[in-house]
């Protein structure tokens, strides 16, 4: 069980939401979503009675109306239990986009289903040819009489095999850059809308993700999601939480990392003795300790910044590498001190370990954060 004491930024409320939050997550078939590679519809309408899906969506539109810590906690418990419902993404990034930019008949529409879990839904903007370049995106939507006439291809889409609404990042004007994007509402059955295989991936075997591809899809005006040729810039504004959301789930997959360890190094015996008495063990745990303590109160300050208002987009890139390249340095020490038995599927570890892998490169490649740290110098 993930160990809260020592935070400070939880009072009761959260710490009673977090205890259904456990009972839900717990209840999921983990095995099960990794077999399939999808999750169930029945676990997402569970999620949505049990309140666990988009806690920021305002009462007005069937939402409780809570700020990000809310958020957090769902992203922390999924992601120790080693769960990888996509939950998050639609919580954490999906339902922000429409509560930002959503015209009214757009969020009404939309949000209540979303916060029941009747309603599944996707982002997607990277492309074949385009990932964290978003300015590079080929998918072009042309103007037709009203409304718009969309073409082009998405891959890596999470939730993209389920979803019943997709946010789809295209192009507006035929020239490159920044200023020609926009964001579109795709439904599962619209006209020329269909998906692809779902992905065979190294790791996250139990979310569904999708290729997805456009065809002259015949789209009214009123699926433009905020201004014409503004896409861009909502997606700079959204970005910061996404990366967040991402730093949390590291954080909390590392953490699961180092208790595997320390339970599993107690427990096998070497040379007479357990695998935990020895001090290279005791010295790699030691080290793996200290740097959860620094990223749990780094994580902390940056919820609060964020629910603040004062949350940087440097400062949500900075977040989101460190706790992704520590994430994955601690999961790769924790499988590396379970010695052979590390390399077993059968092992928790291993699936930590492969899930680990991708949180360096989705939301924006390690590489790209640094580019984005660095030109706020």
């Amino acid at each position: 069980m993930l160990d809260t004491s020592a935070r400070s930024i939880f009072d009761d409320g959260h710490e009673a939401f977090r205890e259904t939050v456990r009972r839900v997550v717990g209840g999921l078939d983990v095995d099960r979503h990794e077999r399939e590679g999808t999750v169930e519809r029945e676990a997402w309408l569970g999620a949505g009675r049990a309140g666990l899906l988009c806690p920021g969506v305002p009462e007005a539109y069937g939402g409780p109306g809570l700020d990000f810590s809310y958020n957090a906690i769902v992203g922390e418990e999924i992601s120790y239990a080693g769960a990888a419902a996509g939950f998050t993404l639609q919580s954490d990034i999906v339902a922000d986009y429409l509560v930002a930019y959503g015209s009214e008949d757009q969020k009404r529409r939309w949000l209540p289903g979303m916060v029941s879990g009747e309603v599944v839904t996707a982002i997607a903007m990277t492309e074949p040819g385009a990932g964290s370049d978003l300015q590079g995106m080929k998918t072009l939507a042309r103007r037709d009489g009203n409304g718009w006439r969309l073409s082009g291809s998405k891959t890596y889409i999470t939730n993209g095999q389920s979803a019943d609404l997709v946010i789809v990042c295209a192009r507006t004007t035929e020239g490159g850059g920044a200023k020609g994007i926009s964001l579109f509402l795709v439904e599962a059955d619209d006209a020329g809308f269909t998906r692809g295989r779902n992905l065979d991936k190294i790791g996250l075997h139990g979310n569904d993700t999708s290729e997805l591809f456009f065809d002259e899809v015949v789209l009214p005006g009123d699926r433009l999601l905020g201004g014409e040729n503004a896409g861009f810039a909502m997606l700079m504004n959204q970005l910061p939480q996404e990366r967040l959301s991402i730093a949390v789930q590291a954080q909390a997959a590392a953490q699961r990392a180092f208790d595997l360890a320390v339970e599993f190094t107690k427990e096998r015996r070497a040379f007479g003795r357990t695998v935990f008495e020895f001090q290279n063990t005791r010295f790699t745990l030691a080290d793996m300790k200290a740097r959860l303590q620094v990223g749990w109160a780094h994580l902390d300050w940056a919820i609060a910044r964020h629910n603040g208002g004062k949350l940087t987009a440097a400062e949500a890139s900075a977040a989101k590498l460190w706790h992704s390249e520590e994430q994955f340095a601690l999961a790769d020490a924790a499988l590396q001190l379970h010695g052979g038995a590390g390399y077993m599927n059968e092992y928790p570890i291993a699936r930590l370990w492969r899930d680990a892998r991708v949180t360096r490169i989705y939301g924006g490649t390690s590489e790209v954060m640094k580019e984005l740290v660095a030109r706020s110098i």
